[in-house]
């Protein structure tokens, strides 16, 4: 029973694969099934093999693990049983093999090394791969000196970097003092080594702050070299020379990358001018897709190197001088890789299978095996067990020999682990497939039944299906040996209930599912190419055929997303509207019928024009049909098959098919029928006596292709004739004729030889014989000796040599018109209004109308105007038309107070009867045109003076003038209407008592006894906007205001002198006496720390008074006198006594009046004047 099981679970389950190799299995990822499974222990995560860890935080390495029961786990360190239990620093996080180690405050380096870690559960030991744990280093630059660089312009150079070695290696990149990267290009670069070039220098290289800086990645430290000082001399300059290699040097050098790392080679060369660098491989070709040149073409990388990659790669420099080659021999080693990793088995007792490790490497990988993590040929051994290189044979395996086994392969570049378990079970049948499950699938798809299966040994499946028919593996059934059932086209008589069992020796189980077949979606009616204008609706259909069980749901995209957000777009059942249609609507529109089994589309585009659009051709149209065939001829039928052409990315939306009778019509095609693009026959119906050949043209979006190549010829036989001429008329073109016309047969129609028509007519309701003449090639018969406009039946019917065809249909027709012989009587006008009259007449008799009654013909003028003052000129004469037989109609658009004349005609279609008596009314007076003219003359200050002109149309006797008129303010909103009134012979008004500066807004109409005409309407300003524009009125130049100034000024000068004269006055009052005799001991000097006045000085000198501040020159202004209006008039305390004395202290006085009058008189200074600015 070699074979291999494999699920896969879930509702509508993909193919599952079986094979014959080898009778293993894998067990499902079901719980359930999990659920009491013994299974060994399996790596699920573990830290990389190399670890390099930031000092700075905890080492924490990973090591998870599942199986049944859970595993426990245990470390080794460099070879070595590592007790986590006894490091305090050490934390194994519980249920899981993951280490936490804290380093801080210790020496990380203890912590260093190798470790491996292992999980064991009763069936098995799992490993881990070996992990290399070290501590990133970022070591400081070795103290140097830099000697300065004196170099003379041309000259190559090299800066050398030599950063510290750390762990990983740091990133190398020049800077200067600010920061700020140095540039590279063609001719200055950095090395891979970290080292910069210069392929010549210039004396602009000259620079003191050349600084390698190194960046540390785990670490994120930066450290910097000592900067290096480069001066440029231009003394004696180096001239143009060859290019030369800087590096590598020679003319070879080697290089050796591993499998799947990136190989980078380069080449920087010396020279002036600076060279171009170049590569080839020698005897291959640089492969595009992992090429990759960096460095301005100086470093060449290939990424996941592999075998082929190995070989010569040549660099080539080049100047306009010459060129030099270096040559890199790259060889490609190779760790251990895959080629087949061992694979877990699940084997039932006594079954045999082997486990396979094939690896490859350069040099070629050593295999050990190992179980449990011992090594296998220290394992107690085992006979039913075999090594054979990179396979291991298990022979009859019992229950209890479940391991784990490892398979290391490894060479000088590297090493691989790999796991795999071997567990032996035995285990009744468990089908894994939910119960009762439904599929359902459209009609034509393929139906997959899941019968999911676990057992050990691995079950047998069988079908039956309505619980009685036994499924068998042949068409259309196939039966995999995963136990699922395929049914390749599944139909509607494939529904029904399916029933699975699965066997093995232990026991049986199975499981019940249905399938449900359903019709398929299908869009009958697809949406049509489109071509709209602007501003235009458009409408795209999309009629659906569904399973009556399944419900569809309609969706509409615009290039291939959904539709904009926008009320012009409605999508209704089976259609979409575009209202109001813009050039953004331009674009694909597809219509997606979805249910839950499957969905059909359609697309169609839309382009939006303007006035005469054309269509943009996106797709070409399809190529023509080909291999016509004729089959099943018959007298009026036939079937036409083909075969459709390439459609050029457009589906064929249908064929036309066309066809030329070569008996009648050689030469002209003729469109017979057209039929859906899905469509490759056609049932055509055929006419006697035709001699038919075929050709049919694709048709699709684009348009129709060109046409098929001829069919076969085929001719019908005759018959007689399946229909008459058709569009049978009599029309009289002389007073006593009668024309009978037809549309006669084509010779398609005549279905045979001979055709004639036989034309039958009699007068109506007066002759009851037909009156007959055979007619042949022709399509018109005359009678002669016609009454005049007589009504007559007439019909054609059409006969060749075979027999007659149908009874033709009757038509009547009328002979020959003449002239109408009488004119209307009893014409009368009544006036409506000024502008409108209603005609009245007699209609004439219906024989003298001698035809087809058209209507009535009005004929009127206006002869002159009532009120005699115009001008009178020739009026044309005008007409209406009254359609029908009519006796009154009404006359529009006349004008007011005038005098017409009217007769009427009657109107056949021959022409015109004699005229009626020429009648004559007038109109009564109208309201007046609009003056011809108003204008605005002589604007003033505030008065306007308003000039018209009467109106062109008086239309009556004028009776005046109304005027109205309102001003407007600055937001054009209208003031107070006022209304004057003018006889008609005034012309001219002055409005007075205007503002200024005024918008006003006039309306002047003209009025006769029937009441005002339209309004005529002028706006204007009053004089000073008219005059100056936006004018400002500067105050301050206006007299008044300049008067009214000097007049306040004068004012003030007077104030001034009472109050001078006041305060001298009252100086001189004997208050020294007074206070003398009294001796008031209240009234005390002042003294200069309180700041008032001690005793009162009648004197005119400029002493100062006692107790106040005398500025430094000694002197006191007497503008600067403390005396003010303010003090005397306002002063809190201070009063007059009876005798007309001051009595009252000065109180309240401010010292700051002193400190303003210094500062005042302060020479301004630079100091003061930068603080002022402060």
């Amino acid at each position: 029973m070699d074979r291999i099981w494999k699920w896969v679970s879930g509702f509508g389950a993909v193919l599952l694969l079986l094979s014959h190799v080898t009778s293993g299995l894998e067990v499902p990822l079901d719980p359930k099934v999990l659920e009491g499974l013994p299974q060994p222990p399996t790596i699920t995560q573990q830290s990389p093999k190399d670890y390099i860890f930031d000092p700075r935080e905890n080492i924490v390495i990973r090591c998870e693990a599942k199986g049944k029961p859970h595993p426990s786990f245990s470390w080794t360190r460099n070879g070595s049983h590592f007790d986590v239990e006894e490091d305090p620093k050490v934390l194994m996080s519980p249920g899981s093999g993951t280490l936490t180690i804290d380093i801080s405050g210790e020496k990380a380096e203890a912590y260093e090394g190798m470790y491996q870690c292992r999980a064991q559960n009763q069936h098995g030991t799992a490993l881990s791969n070996k992990i290399f744990i070290r501590q990133s280093r970022s070591p400081l630059w070795s103290k140097e000196v830099n000697e300065p660089i004196m170099v003379q312009t041309g000259i190559s150079l090299v800066l050398h970097c030599r950063p510290p070695t750390g762990l990983p290696p740091p990133v190398i990149f020049w800077m200067d003092n600010n920061f700020q990267k140095l540039p590279l290009d063609r001719r200055v670069s950095q090395a891979l080594n970290g080292d910069l070039y210069f392929s010549n220098v210039l004396p602009e290289d000259t620079r003191s702050d050349y600084i390698c800086y190194a960046r540390f990645p785990h670490t994120q430290t930066i450290q910097q070299k000592q900067p290096i000082s480069v001066t440029v001399m231009n003394s004696s300059p180096e001239g143009d020379r060859r290019p030369g290699f800087m590096l590598p040097l020679g003319s070879t050098s080697t290089k050796m990358v591993l499998r799947g790392q990136t190989l980078a080679l380069e080449c920087i060369a010396e020279g002036l001018p600076t060279p171009s660098i170049s590569w080839h491989k020698i005897g291959g070709e640089l492969q595009s897709g992992r090429t990759v040149f960096y460095n301005f073409n100086k470093t060449l990388m290939i990424s996941n190197v592999n075998e082929g990659d190995a070989g010569d790669y040549r660099c080539t420099a080049t100047n306009k001088l010459g060129s030099v080659h270096h040559i890199i021999k790259v060889t490609v080693k190779a760790a251990p890789f895959w080629v087949s990793a061992p694979r877990n088995l699940i084997l039932a007792p006594n079954e045999t299978d082997s486990l396979t490790c094939r690896v490859d490497g350069d040099p070629k990988p050593n295999i050990s095996w190992f179980v449990n993590g011992i090594p296998i040929e220290n394992d107690p051994k085992d006979h039913s067990r075999k090594v054979e290189d990179d396979t291991v044979i298990l022979s009859n395996v019992q229950t209890g020999t479940s391991a784990v086994y490892q398979c290391n392969a490894s060479n000088e570049y590297g090493y691989l682990l790999a796991n795999a378990f071997v567990s032996v079970l035995a285990q009744r049948p468990r089908v894994l497939t939910p119960p009762n499950q439904v599929y359902r699938v459209i009609t034509n798809n393929p139906a997959l039944l899941d019968c999911s299966s676990f057992g050990s040994p691995i079950p047998t499946i069988t079908w039956f299906k309505d619980f009685q028919v036994s499924v068998r593996n042949a068409d259309p059934y196939v039966i995999h040996e995963n136990g699922s059932l395929e049914i390749n086209m599944a139909q509607p008589l494939h529904s029904g209930n399916y029933t699975c069992i699965a066997t093995n020796n232990l026991g049986r189980e199975e499981n019940h599912v249905s399938l449900e077949v359903k019709e398929p979606t299908r869009i009958l009616k697809q949406p049509e190419y489109r071509m709209v204008q602007r501003g235009m609706s458009v409408v795209f259909e999309c009629q659906v055929k569904h399973d009556s069980t399944l419900t569809p749901t309609m969706t509409w995209l615009k290039d291939s997303v959904e539709l904009p957000p926008d009320e012009r777009f409605v999508v209704s059942k089976e259609s979409l509207i575009i209202n109001d249609v813009i050039d953004d609507d331009k674009g694909t529109y597809t219509c997606i019928a979805n249910t839950i089994l499957d969905q059909d589309s359609a697309s169609a585009t839309l382009t939006v024009v303007e006035a005469t659009p054309t269509p943009a051709i996106v797709y070409e149209v399809p190529d023509p049909p080909t291999d016509l065939e004729l089959t099943d001829q018959t007298d009026r039928s036939i079937q036409l098959t083909w075969t459709p052409g390439d459609e050029h990315n457009s589906p064929v939306q249908s064929f036309l098919i066309q066809y030329e009778d070569l008996l009648h019509q050689p030469g002209v095609w003729v469109n017979l029928t057209e039929v859906p693009g899905s469509s490759i026959t056609a049932q055509l119906l055929l006419s006697p006596y035709v001699y038919y050949s075929f050709r049919v043209q694709a048709r699709n979006q684009v348009g129709y292709s060109q046409p098929s190549d001829s069919s076969a010829k085929y001719l019908t036989n005759p018959a007689p004739p399946d229909e008459n001429p058709s569009n049978v008329q009599g029309v009289g073109t002389k007073p006593d004729n009668l024309v009978i016309t037809w549309t006669p047969l084509t010779g398609f129609q005549s279905n045979g030889p001979g055709l004639k028509y036989k034309v039958h007519w009699r007068q109506k309701d007066v002759e009851k014989d037909w009156s007959s003449v055979n007619v042949t090639n022709s399509s018109h018969f005359i009678v002669t000796g016609t009454q005049t406009y007589v009504p007559y039946e007439i019909k054609v019917q059409a006969f060749n040599d075979y027999n007659h065809g149908p009874e033709p249909e009757v038509v009547i027709g009328y002979s020959g018109e003449d002239v109408p012989l009488s004119a209307p009587d009893d014409v009368q006008v009544k006036v409506h209004n000024s502008t409108l009259a209603e005609v009245h007449w007699e209609p004439v008799p219906t024989q003298s109308v001698r035809g087809k009654l058209q209507g009535y013909k009005l004929y009127y003028r206006r002869e002159r105007g009532l009120h005699g003052t115009e001008e009178e000129f020739d009026q044309q004469e005008q007409h209406l038309t009254f359609n029908g037989n009519r006796s009154e109609g009404m006359l529009p658009g006349l004008q007011p107070y005038s005098v017409y004349s009217l007769y009427i005609k009657v109107l056949n279609s021959k022409g015109e009867g004699p005229p009626s008596p020429i009648l004559t009314f007038e109109t009564p007076e109208g309201v007046p045109g609009p003056p011809s003219f108003l204008r605005v003359i002589n604007p003033g200050l505030n008065s306007l003076t308003l000039n018209w002109g009467p109106p062109v149309n008086n239309y009556g006797r004028l009776t005046g003038y109304t005027l109205n008129f309102q001003p407007v303010n600055t937001t054009n909103e209208l003031g107070p209407l006022r209304k004057f009134s003018f006889k008609a012979n005034e012309t001219t008004f002055t409005l007075s008592s205007l503002n200024s500066s005024v918008l006003y807004k006039f309306y002047l109409s003209a009025t006769t006894v029937r009441g005002p005409g339209p309004n005529i309407t002028e706006e204007a300003y009053t004089a000073m906007d008219i005059a100056v524009p936006n004018r400002q009125i500067d105050i301050a130049t206006q007299g008044w205001f300049i008067g009214l100034m000097c007049a306040i000024a004068l004012l003030i000068l007077v104030l001034l002198i009472v109050c001078f004269i006041k305060r001298n006055k009252g100086g001189k009052y004997p208050v020294k006496e007074k206070e003398d005799a009294h001796q008031d001991p209240e009234i005390q000097p002042m003294k200069e720390d309180d700041g008032t006045f001690g005793e009162y000085s009648d004197t005119e000198d400029h002493k100062p008074l006692k107790g106040s501040r005398t500025p430094s020159n000694g002197t006191v202004r007497r503008d600067e006198s403390d005396d003010s209006l303010v003090d005397y008039g306002e002063g809190g305390d201070g009063q007059f006594n009876e005798d007309g004395s001051f009595i009252g202290q000065y109180s309240g006085k401010k010292e700051k009046d002193t400190h303003e009058g210094n500062e005042s008189s302060e020479a301004p200074s630079p100091v003061n004047a930068m603080n002022s600015f402060v």
